[in-house]
């Protein structure tokens, strides 16, 4: 089963960069072109500095889960993209965000 809404609140699940432990965060998220996305405004969250250190992902989302390969955001016009998805018709929508894209992997 796939992640069908364009914009939802999943629990996004990461490995803890110095305890090893499981990490979990409700946040926003986008699903776009094939893959889901989480950003912020500084890269200095925990769940954001874990994906940097291991890149697997758990994302549960209607008693669903899902495993991804998370990546970091280089292209600033997807980035701006995203925002604007994240952030319909707001002001926060033009914001500077750092933003990472997940590629789940098939079930």
């Amino acid at each position: 089963m796939e992640i069908k809404e364009k914009l939802f609140m999943p629990i996004l699940i990461t490995e803890g960069r110095k305890t090893g432990r499981k990490h979990a965060v409700i946040l926003r998220a986008v699903n776009y072109d094939g893959r889901i996305y989480f950003s912020r405004h500084r890269p200095d969250g925990d769940w954001f500095k874990n994906i940097i250190e291991n890149p697997k992902v758990r994302i549960e989302y209607k008693d669903m889960t899902y495993t991804g390969i998370a990546r970091l955001v280089t292209d600033e016009r997807l980035s701006e993209k995203i925002s604007e998805l994240k952030y319909p018709g707001e002001e926060r929508a033009k914001e500077k965000r750092v933003t990472i894209q997940v590629t789940l992997n098939n079930s």
